[in-house]
């Protein structure tokens, strides 16, 4: 096989490794009422469901990090991530009560960030920055089409054959990629496997923790997709108070947020090996200031499905020309540690979602004002520590 092809294998292989996440977050939103039936939980209770699994996601990341850089093949810690993923994807299709459920949902993050890892360093092995940069935007352009799907796949399920049937397909499609992964090409390329020595562990570790732009620059991406996140794992609110709409209208929200991140995909695509990771960022920027600002307004004037959902995609667009370059500039702060880099980026990223899906969207009423407040406040901390990764002293 050319190397053009297997790059572009390793991207297609690589996006559907990504698209378990938001499956894993979307799929069973439309499922919420029954669910709450069921189980005899409230809404808010049934949420914390998504925060423990963003907050275990969390947790695996700094675990599956070092593990990627240190087995001999990549591949093989993604092999070992979607079996446990489809384990545990079995367990929650089979819980009898809320309890065993949610331990599953643990287990479901526990495994589903090898994969996720795994694939993002794959990718840097194999191109130079502004390769790579292309390479993670053709993923996030495929990658994007998960949220979008996921709610409308999962509404199809629940009426066809119940809120169990969402985890059932879940864990099938963890099976049916692991073939696929298994035979991914690896870079010959790349650095050689690490030490899971715990001494050499804290000192990775402890070298990520006191490097002040890596965790700037980490830290302004986790906050800039948490903007737009409080909006996904607030869906049944947006969608249900905001919106007006029913089990089936979840499309209102995320096709068009989607096409949002799947442009702003394509621009990087499209333009990224012309110009320097910080060039695209410094315009995504400025779109997510100016989306926030109308978003802000609809919301105290005219809040409504054609008010407030044209900000939010222009708001994932700009997001979308960001996140790509922030993420091979973190990679490139430890070049000989990539999984750990890409690892503590995702922790980070995780616990800032799972705080948003605990504690922000629970404590959140059904207006709008609040959540561009939210929003607001989230991009303001972006900026803030984006200007304080730029500066010389950093």
């Amino acid at each position: 096989m050319t190397a053009p092809a297997v790059q572009r294998g390793l991207v297609v292989v690589v996006a559907l490794l990504a698209m378990i996440g938001p499956f894993t977050i979307d799929t069973y939103l439309p499922s919420f009422p029954d669910m709450e039936a069921e189980f005899g939980v409230s809404r808010a209770l049934l949420s914390q469901s998504l925060g423990l699994y963003l907050a275990a996601f969390a947790a695996a990341t700094l675990l599956w990090g070092p593990l990627v850089d240190a087995l001999p093949r990549r591949r093989h810690a993604a092999l070992l991530a979607l079996g446990g993923y489809a384990l545990a994807s079995t367990g929650c299709a089979l819980s009898g009560d809320y309890a065993a459920f949610l331990a599953f949902r643990l287990l479901q993050g526990l495994t589903v960030a090898g994969g996720f890892i795994a694939g993002r360093a794959l990718i840097r092995d194999r191109h130079d920055a502004r390769g790579a940069q292309r390479a993670m935007s053709q993923v996030m352009m495929t990658f994007s089409l998960a949220p979008a799907v996921a709610p409308v796949l999962g509404g199809w399920l629940h009426d066809a054959f119940g809120w169990r049937s969402v985890f059932w397909f879940l864990a099938a499609y963890a099976l049916a990629l692991a073939p696929w992964v298994a035979r991914l090409d690896e870079s010959p390329q790349r650095p050689p496997p690490r030490s899971l020595h715990p001494r050499h562990l804290l000192a990775d570790y402890r070298a990520a923790l006191t490097h002040r732009r890596y965790l700037a620059v980490v830290g302004a991406s986790s906050a800039l997709f948490a903007g737009l996140f409080l909006y996904i794992v607030g869906a049944p609110t947006v969608v249900f108070d905001l919106l007006g709409g029913g089990v089936h209208d979840f499309a209102w929200l995320f096709v068009p947020m989607v096409t949002g991140m799947a442009l702003g995909s394509a621009t990087v695509n499209r333009y990224g090996h012309r110009h320097p990771p910080r060039r695209l960022i410094h315009l995504g920027l400025v779109l997510t200031a100016l989306a926030w600002a109308l978003e802000t307004g609809a919301a105290w004037l005219a809040p409504g499905p054609f008010t407030l959902v044209p900000p939010l995609v222009l708001y994932a667009y700009g997001l979308a020309l960001t996140l790509p370059g922030m993420g091979i500039l973190a990679m490139d702060y430890f070049p000989e540690n990539r999984g750990l880099a890409t690892a503590f980026g995702d922790f980070l990223r995780m616990l800032t979602n799972a705080a948003v899906a605990s504690l922000v969207v629970p404590l959140l009423g059904a207006t709008a004002v609040q959540f561009a407040f939210a929003q607001g406040a989230f991009l303001a901390l972006g900026l803030a520590l984006w200007r304080l990764h730029a500066r010389p002293s950093c």
